[in-house]
């Protein structure tokens, strides 16, 4: 079965950072002035040498995304059902190693925790949870989605690497999306970020999107967890794996979000700073080189930042999120997975996203679309 590690194994880590750093202010001009940009040019355009011309770089985002996607914004919310893991990875608060009370919600707190969410307009869940094989696992998932299914127009999950056959099953039961994050492409650093667990098979979760896009899920996201590695070369290996799925499984839409490192019980600090002007240019470069790529932004980002993204090139956005299980009204002081940034409301949120002239959405892209 050809996979994307097919495709990955031509690329060499060393060589793609190389080619990044020596990247020329004629490159990123060049690389502007076009208006299909390839591969080539997205690696240009996240290099050093494109920070001075990021003002040009998101007044085009903005009208990009504009065109493509109309002045909305969708909203969702993430739903933690279990904090449980078997994996030990350094950078996560429910690290199998980190001493803390474990919860998985039960039916009835899966219910409390929908019933809060939907008071306040949400319409759009993603179900989060650790990776917990024995507990949490494909029979836990299409339970928890059979339970909330009437009460939310899109179901999206960001659980553990399934089966074909595990997604197969999910897609029937209603789910509509699938996240899943390499973390890092670095395949050496990668051992060293996770050390125990099946999250330790590195190739195992670098096929999960293909095992995805043969079930036939509607739509698959991906992204890197920014901090662990020099973001632009990992960056560029993950619009390599984009790239590779959209050309393989090209009925799937495609999403990319940033989670950038965030403090989290019994973890490090990030090994790798990436600051709000580089996240800003990094949104840019992947707008800037696929014009149909859902760009989403979560809490994990501060107020200012979140605030001036919105007209640049973001899709949709999360609102007034808990990253623990039961964290709405179950069980609020259960340990998160990490600390969010942005605290405010989903009004608040909202009221922001009216006040620069779009319009939030609370379902899809079928509400309303401006010219």
């Amino acid at each position: 079965m050809t996979t994307f590690k097919s495709t990955f194994e031509q690329y060499n880590w060393d060589e793609i950072q190389s080619k990044i750093y020596a990247s020329t202010a004629k490159q990123v001009e060049q690389a502007l002035a076009r208006s299909k940009r390839d591969l080539d040019d997205f690696l240009v355009l996240i290099s050093p040498a494109a920070q001075p011309y990021l003002e040009e770089m998101a007044q085009e985002c903005h009208e990009l995304t504009k065109k493509r996607f109309g002045k909305t914004i969708q909203m969702y919310a993430p739903l933690y059902v279990s904090n449980e893991c078997q994996n030990i990875c350094t950078y996560c608060g429910f690290s199998l190693d980190n001493k803390i009370k474990r919860k998985t919600l039960l039916d009835s707190e899966i219910r409390q925790e929908v019933a809060a969410l939907k008071s306040l307009g949400f319409d759009h869940v993603l179900l989060v949870a650790g990776e917990a094989n024995y507990t949490v696992n494909i029979n836990y998932f299409l339970n928890a989605v059979d339970v909330i299914k009437n009460d939310f127009s899109i179901i999206s999950i960001e659980v553990q690497p399934l089966s074909q056959e595990e997604y197969e099953r999910l897609h029937e039961a209603g789910v509509y999306s699938v996240l899943v994050y390499q973390e890092t492409y670095h395949q050496e650093v990668y051992k060293k970020y996770h050390t125990k667990g099946k999250k330790s098979n590195f190739d195992f979760r670098l096929d999960t999107p293909d095992r995805i896009g043969k079930a036939g899920i509607h739509k698959i996201g991906l992204g890197v967890l920014l901090g662990l590695e020099d973001w632009r070369t990992d960056s560029f290996f993950n619009a390599l794996h984009l790239d590779y799925l959209q050309k393989t499984y090209w009925q799937t839409k495609y999403s990319v979000s940033f989670p950038r490192l965030r403090p989290a019980e019994g973890t490090a600090p990030p090994n790798f700073i990436m600051d709000d002007r580089d996240l800003t240019q990094l949104i840019c470069a992947y707008r800037l080189w696929n014009e149909d790529l859902e760009i989403s932004i979560s809490t994990r980002e501060n107020e200012n930042f979140r605030n001036n993204i919105v007209p640049i090139g973001t899709t949709s956005i999360s609102a007034g999120s808990k990253t623990n299980p039961g964290g709405y009204v179950v069980d609020p002081q259960s340990l998160e997975q990490f600390e969010i940034s942005d605290e405010r409301s989903v009004a608040e949120i909202a009221d922001i996203i009216r006040s620069k002239g779009y319009e939030p959405v609370w379902k899809d892209w079928d509400k309303s679309f401006a010219p």
